[in-house]
């Protein structure tokens, strides 16, 4: 069974050059194979152990990859509307208590980059999900590490430049 993924067009490109770079490898690790067969006994042969693992973990990668390539819906800007947070937008929130701002870009988990600007953070995440389908004016609670909730008011949604 397959589960519907949204994701940016970057996001999108991004994972294709992953892929394509890891079958790029293949003949890389088809070679190593090769070597490591001719040094004999492969029940006790680490080189061939190793080749394998690796062959294995970069045919388990590709295949993961080009499920979500496949199985990907690609969000559009001219489809998303700023009357909501959503996928692909910037929100500008206040925090109720100190008064400080912060803008955050909502991504997909392949996206994620806690210091740039504005922050980019995954749908999934604690803040994203707070934060995903409100409108300006909305508040929200997000709960912080340390245990204390904290109060954001959303004050802005622009379109990710």
């Amino acid at each position: 069974m397959t589960q519907e993924n949204v994701m940016t067009q970057e996001s999108y490109n991004k994972l294709k050059r992953e892929r394509d770079e890891l079958i790029a490898q293949r003949p890389e690790i088809a070679e190593s194979l090769k070597e490591a067969r001719a040094f004999g006994d492969l029940s006790e042969n680490a080189e061939y152990d190793a080749a394998k693992e690796a062959q294995a973990e970069l045919e388990a990668r590709i295949m993961k990859l080009s499920e979500r390539l496949r199985t990907a819906t690609i969000i559009k800007d001219e489809d998303l509307t700023l009357d909501m947070v959503n996928l692909g937008l910037t929100v500008k929130v206040r925090d109720t208590r100190s008064k400080s701002e912060e803008s955050y870009s909502l991504v997909d988990a392949t996206e994620i980059d806690p210091f740039s600007d504005p922050i980019k953070v995954s749908v999934e995440s604690v803040v994203g999900k707070a934060l995903f389908g409100k409108k300006v004016g909305d508040k929200v609670e997000v709960s912080a590490p340390n245990g204390k909730p904290i109060r954001l008011e959303i004050i802005d949604i622009t379109r990710t430049a």
